[in-house]
């Protein structure tokens, strides 16, 4: 991944003295930082936080990224000032059997998940109007 994205591979790394004890995987797009695994040893409360959400922001600022997409599911992230946002995978499977099953629970899943999307967008700290208050 180092060979083919190079500078695009952000990775956060927090540290008990010398010892790694959680790591966040980022990617770097043009104008958008991609928060993408994460992992820790140990338990270190608020650490997933403060290294997949708070630095990732410190450095898309620092970097003049535009946003921070933090990656799939979390009711968590609505108070942390993230909203909903659909993804999709680019994943190919050969079995077809396999694929097949695949592909039919993702379209048995999808209307629940657009529904809560709707329901989590309703509980963003963002005005959801697009009529500014008068003075």
């Amino acid at each position: 991944m180092a060979q083919r994205l190079g500078e695009r591979v952000v990775l956060m790394i927090a540290r008990n003295g010398q010892t790694p004890v959680a790591a966040a995987l980022n990617l770097m797009g043009t104008n958008t930082l991609y928060g993408r695994n994460w992992g820790c040893v140990g338990n270190w409360p608020f650490l997933h936080f403060e290294l997949c959400y708070y630095r990732a922001i410190d450095f898309a600022i620092a970097h003049g990224l535009q946003r921070v997409e933090a990656g799939a599911q979390g009711e968590h992230k609505i108070q942390r000032g993230y909203q909903p946002t659909l993804t999709h995978s680019a994943h190919w499977l050969q079995n077809p059997s396999l694929r097949e099953a695949v592909e039919g629970f993702l379209n048995a899943e999808r209307p629940a998940i657009l529904a809560e999307a709707q329901n989590l967008n309703v509980l963003t700290p963002y005005r959801q109007d697009s009529t500014p208050d008068a003075l």
